[in-house]
């Protein structure tokens, strides 16, 4: 048995992720408080207690959405269970390096919350939106946004075959829509974020985000990583902070980031943190792999009984 880790991005939090395991384990809860003395933040209450509104907010779903799978990866630890490569959706990304050691828990964690303040505070002004294209291939998606005259729209992820992702202004993502579902599209779906990510409208937080990410150490790979930027696996001798500070403005290339765990022969992914989506692209990918995923203290047990009996 070989296994990859995925780490979901934004757009897959939800009012109570993790408590559940946060009331149960106090290995996680210890995550939580580490992670509050660090940044200040009490992400159990933001997690657990606030809004929708509140939670999706560039700055706090972030730091939230690290909070869980890092408390879950530390359960994990506990149980000795392991991952050869891990890769991560955009923000997810982040957990994937600190899991592989090239970047510390607590530099992992400030890097995290710098991120995403940048990423609201530096959004430029407008009203944006991202959606999720179904049953289109590259060249069809890329071929509606060139034609959409009135507003800013761009490709930003490509999760797997015949999902891809749209950013830009809420008007222009509002007729990619319909233009895709005349073309065939199986669905158009809006997603729960509130800026172009992926897109060169966040220059700005891009270039604000290189200059902090000096302030943290960059250390050998322990385990494998593939980048969101080319779907490649990174080295040691490549410049991260120059990677990470690209990715915020560059397409996520999340498929054929799953092709290249699936050539390194993981025949088990293992999705940690919340939601399923990740472990859904794997199977639209490739059916003949295990695909599991721990967002609870259920989903933990059973994943345990699984890999037991491997």
């Amino acid at each position: 048995m070989r296994i990859g880790f995925l780490f979901p991005g934004q757009g897959a939090q939800y009012i109570g992720m993790g408590k559940d395991l946060y009331d149960n384990f106090q290995e996680y809860r210890e995550v939580y408080e580490e992670i509050n003395k660090i940044t200040g933040i009490d992400v159990a209450d933001l997690s657990f207690n606030s809004d929708e509104e509140t939670l999706n907010q560039t700055k706090n779903t972030q730091i939230c959405i690290l909070a869980m799978s890092l408390g879950i990866l530390k359960l994990l630890e506990k149980e000795n269970i392991k991952a050869e490569i891990s890769s991560g959706l955009s923000l997810g990304e982040y957990t994937a390096l600190i899991y592989s050691g090239a970047i510390s828990f607590e530099d992992g964690v400030k890097i995290v919350k710098t991120r995403g303040e940048l990423m609201q505070n530096l959004c430029p002004n407008g009203d944006w939106s991202m959606a999720a294209i179904l049953g289109l291939n590259e060249e069809q998606v890329k071929e509606i946004c060139s034609k959409i005259t009135d507003g800013f729209i761009s490709p930003a992820n490509y999760n797997c075959p015949g999902q891809i992702v749209v950013s830009g202004e809420r008007k222009a993502i509002n007729e990619a829509m319909e233009k895709s579902k005349a073309l065939g599209a199986k669905k158009a779906v809006e997603l729960k974020t509130s800026g172009p990510f992926h897109t060169k409208m966040l220059e700005g937080a891009s270039i604000q985000l290189r200059k902090e990410l000096e302030n943290i150490n960059i250390n050998k790979f322990n385990t494998k990583v593939v980048k969101n930027l080319d779907g490649k696996i990174y080295s040691n001798d490549e410049n991260i902070k120059d990677i990470l500070s690209k990715h915020i403005t560059n397409s996520v290339r999340f498929e054929q980031g799953i092709q290249t765990m699936l050539n390194e022969k993981i025949d088990t992914f293992i999705e940690i943190g919340p939601g399923k989506t990740l472990s859904g692209f794997v199977k639209r990918t490739n059916r003949e792999v295990t695909t599991l995923n721990i967002n609870d203290v259920e989903s933990f047990n059973n994943t345990l009984e699984i890999l037991k009996n491997k």
